[in-house]
């Protein structure tokens, strides 16, 4: 092991241990990303970066830089993303060796393992979010929606979209999905939104999702005991000791990570960007017109912004770049989502055009297993905010919305909308 290699492994392991730990000091000198790097994770509101649009233009296949030895190279077009992400002979997404970790240790879930161990959890994670077991949320989603709606109803006439309405559903429908009782939710609600943050340069994403994992960890060793009617206990039901609670904390984990602050971005921002087109916006009574909808705002917003680190496996010729072994390929999806590739106007929300598929969800093995339900609460929520409040309208200037820079998933910090039109009364 050369000296560029120990220093590279030493960072990570004191990176991970002291996340691990909940300590925070003295990270501050190992704490910031290069500004080069953070620049897929960078936008103009609502809109990458136009020198993401300048990269994909001028070469799809681009070297960001050399981190700690290794090459990070940025793949922005649309073609050239669908063929990485499909690549499982080419590249891992197991992250352990840049942890200093052996392939004996487990780090669960499906993000960051590689065949045969990534089959086999999803294996197990995969018969439970077919459209016919997923078919039995739907009542629960409207109940929730519908909830959401009454709430907001009572608190208008303007309300913050973001707190009252984004962030509930998804993390409610997640807590229904995996059975968790009603105590534990407001505890497992705190741990979401530090996941995503790497403005510390991931320092809090490391604690979080450590703490995140340990909960729900002993959910399933509770529902060991006790199987509640949710995903963990009708994995247990079914499989019993077959799998480990380390395993199912994982994929539960995987499921809370892929699903909460995703939906939640893609409600914020889905809702802004339909009002801010109101050709786009959908009316009442169109519920033929929400799933073309959905489909191009999960393309439009891409609110995963890049997708999990590949390891080159070998060297490799990536569209004539010369890929080395162990070097970084990171795929921007919102840079994707955007190649002119997929038909005219994709710098706009146009559900009318006709597309090749997006990877808003990613692609190839990787592609999250949670799509449909996804799908499902998105078509409820945008349709019940329409139908309940087809009079919307923003209560801020757009120009004076927060956007979470440096967010792997982006959303907007607050959204103040006004249910209904300003009366006289509402002035006085």
């Amino acid at each position: 092991m050369n000296a560029t290699t120990s220093i590279r492994r030493w960072v990570a392991q004191r990176l991970l241990s002291t996340a691990a730990a909940g300590r925070s000091s003295g990270l501050a000198g190992i704490s910031a990303l290069p500004k080069k790097l953070t620049m897929p994770l960078r936008r103009n509101g609502m809109d990458p970066l136009p020198e993401l649009g300048q990269m994909r233009e001028q070469d799809p296949v681009q070297r960001m830089r050399r981190v700690f030895g290794i090459n990070v190279w940025l793949v922005s077009g649309y073609h050239e993303a669908k063929a990485v992400l499909a690549d499982t002979k080419s590249y891992s997404t197991d992250i352990r060796p840049m942890l200093g970790m052996g392939s004996d240790v487990k780090i669960g879930g499906l993000g960051f393992t590689d065949p045969p161990e990534h089959s086999r959890l999803r294996k197990i994670l995969t018969p439970e979010f077919t459209i016919r077991r997923l078919a039995r949320l739907q009542p629960a989603i409207d109940r929730i929606v519908a909830e959401r709606l009454d709430a907001m109803e009572a608190a208008g006439p303007v309300i913050d979209l973001v707190e009252d309405f984004a962030f509930p559903i998804p993390f409610l429908v997640i807590c229904e999905l995996l059975g968790l009782p009603v105590e534990d939710r407001e505890h497992f609600r705190k741990l979401g939104h530090a996941r995503f943050d790497v403005t510390n340069g991931g320092i809090g994403v490391f604690g979080a999702m450590t703490e995140s994992r340990e909960f729900l960890q002993e959910a399933v060793r509770r529902q060991r005991l006790e199987p509640g009617p949710g995903l963990i206990g009708q994995i247990i039901r079914e499989l019993g000791d077959d799998v480990s609670d380390e395993d199912l904390g994982g994929l539960a984990d995987g499921v809370f990570t892929g699903g909460y602050e995703t939906s939640a971005s893609m409600l914020s921002l889905g809702t802004l960007a339909l009002l801010r087109d109101p050709d786009s916006y959908l009316r009442a009574g169109q519920r033929e017109h929400v799933d073309g909808v959905v489909a191009e705002l999960v393309r439009y917003l891409s609110v995963v912004q890049i997708t999990f680190p590949r390891f080159a496996k070998h060297d490799l010729n990536l569209f004539g770049k010369p890929i080395k072994k162990g070097d970084v390929v990171v795929v921007s999806l919102s840079g994707a989502n955007r190649d002119p590739v997929l038909g005219a106007d994709t710098e706009t929300v146009n559900p009318h055009i006709e597309r090749p598929s997006h990877l808003g969800f990613g692609h190839g093995f990787h592609r999250c297993v949670g799509a449909e339900l996804a799908r499902m609460e998105l078509r409820s929520a945008f349709l019940g905010l329409v139908e309940r409040f087809p009079d919307l309208q923003l209560a801020t200037p757009v120009e004076q919305l927060a956007f979470r820079d440096l967010s792997i998933v982006y959303g907007v910090e607050s959204l103040p909308v006004r249910l209904r039109p300003e009366s006289s009364r509402d002035v006085a």
